[in-house]
């Protein structure tokens, strides 16, 4: 049975989907599939209205146009206490907002600068000569064609280049043995991801818990410092963590590992789905490759296993159809929620002369994944159009709705606040990544299967696939 409760509600409160089983609400329906109940109570009950889910009220904001109204409103809608703790219980460390680490978060904060402007370039030069040296391992190995599963190359790739760009190389004699172990823990980890994020107590879920303590001790400090090359932006972090007496040892481990999860947790199935997308669609794997190597050509650069390539971030900029297919996929593949909790009893104002009343803990969400695939904001959202971001050989910023421009088209980062810092770094590293796999290899799918979308991360960020595929690379001749 569905009710709509709209039980002890204040005037000016959306109406409230209760469900019927005590504590739990609409968690399990919302869990199922969360887009097709949100639509679904969008044509019921309007652009707002508050689901009960797991003793939570959500108030849930469907109008891409009052989006802007919740993000500028960061004052009484706080999104870092929230972040703060669910990131300590899901990755170990004692939560950042108890008083005992003064400033911790501000500083830690600050040190995202190193991803933005001159720095990104230093690390994303970083990262291009590390996947280059990975693919150059890959083609010693790859004479003829090579057979592998797209998203275990993917990860394999990913994983090795951003934790040697980030944390160092292990001078180990087989440094990619060592880092393919803490993968394949990090995968076991990453699996459990979605039940921590729910706040199943960790000793539920089998081996996670011993799994996550491994992982930590990889990153103290008797082991990092062997490590050669680490970024700037890892060193910054370790001489903060340095200053706070009270942040023992293990803890400031599990914040390195928390970074690590953050700078791949989401790459590495973005990656897979904008390569899964080129190889089922001929003409876009064409029309990135021609601008691929068009770029090489006006350079003068070879894309020879041994030649090594240089891009500007300028040139990056510059690969319209590799941006365009890899924000297609983008759009297909996030299913991030916005989250925002109201710090106080107050009343929010939204366009239209509507207000939203809200008591104070309540939670504001945006589910942009409703705007991805609008087709009033995108003509046949379900089809992978990889040129859908480029009009007239430039790129398209310009969306509409109901014939109105919106502000916010496409959210795969998060918004305001809550944005992801390192969002600059993570579209140079799969541009990088893609540009290399096509200016360097042949790659074709061995498998004509569709892979689909696993629901299981709906709401956390980019959604993994249901099923690996087989490709296979050879070198271009």
């Amino acid at each position: 049975i569905l009710f709509f409760s709209v039980f002890n509600r204040k005037t000016g409160e959306p109406p409230l989907i209760n469900g019927w089983i005590p504590y739990l609400g609409k968690a399990l329906i919302f869990r199922k599939d969360a887009f097709k109940f949100l639509l679904d109570q969008q044509k019921k009950l309007g652009d707002i209205f508050t689901v009960h889910i797991a003793g939570r009220y959500i108030t849930f904001i469907m109008d891409p146009f009052q989006y802007v109204y919740v993000i500028r409103n960061s004052k009484q809608l706080e999104f870092h206490e929230f972040a703060d703790k669910m990131a300590s219980k899901t990755f170990d460390y004692p939560a950042l907002s108890k008083g005992k680490f003064p400033d911790l978060k501000e500083n830690l904060h600050r040190i995202y600068q190193y991803l933005q402007g001159k720095p990104l370039d230093i690390i994303s030069d970083h990262m291009m000569k590390n996947l280059q040296d990975i693919f150059e391992w890959k083609c010693s190995q790859a004479t003829d064609w090579e057979t592998e599963k797209m998203y275990k190359f993917c990860c394999s790739v990913m994983f090795e280049a951003s934790f040697v760009t980030l944390y160092g190389r292990v001078p180990a004699a087989d440094g990619h043995k060592v880092i393919s172990e803490i993968r394949d823990k990090f995968i076991k980890f990453d699996a459990s991801f979605p039940y921590l994020a729910a706040n199943i107590p960790i000793e539920l879920l089998g081996a996670t818990k011993k799994v996550r303590k491994e992982l930590i001790h990889h990153f103290l400090l008797q082991n990092m410092t062997k490590w050669l090359g680490g970024s700037k932006v890892v060193q910054a972090r370790q001489d903060i963590f340095e200053k706070y007496e009270l942040l023992g040892d293990y803890d400031k481990a599990a914040h390195h590992f928390a970074f690590l999860w953050a700078s791949v947790g989401n790459t590495i199935p973005a990656t897979f789905w904008a390569m899964y997308y080129l190889l089922r669609h001929p003409e876009a794997l064409a029309a990135v490759r021609d601008e691929i190597d068009h770029l090489l050509q006006s350079t003068g650069q070879k894309r020879g296993p041994v030649d090594n390539i240089h891009l500007t971030r300028e040139q990056l900029d510059n690969l319209v159809y590799l941006e365009s297919a890899l924000n297609e996929s983008l759009r297909m593949c996030s299913s991030s929620m916005n989250i925002r909790i109201s710090q106080e009893d107050f009343v929010l104002k939204l366009e239209g002369n509507q207000e939203v009343v809200l008591r104070k803990g309540d939670w504001i969400a945006l589910y942009p994944q409703i705007l991805h695939m609008d087709p009033e904001v995108y003509e046949d959202p379900e089809e992978y159009k990889f040129d859908r971001y480029i009009e007239n050989g430039k790129k398209k910023t310009t969306f509409y709705k109901g014939g109105r421009k919106l502000k916010y088209f496409l959210m795969p980062f998060g918004s305001g606040i809550s944005m992801c810092p390192g969002r600059f770094l993570a579209m140079n590293e799969m541009k990088m990544f893609l540009f290399l796999l096509l200016a360097r290899f042949d790659v074709e799918l061995v498998e004509n299967k569709a892979v689909r979308l696993d629901n299981s991360r709906m709401g956390l960020g980019i959604l993994l696939p249901d099923v690996d595929i087989a490709f296979r690379y050879k070198l271009r001749s």
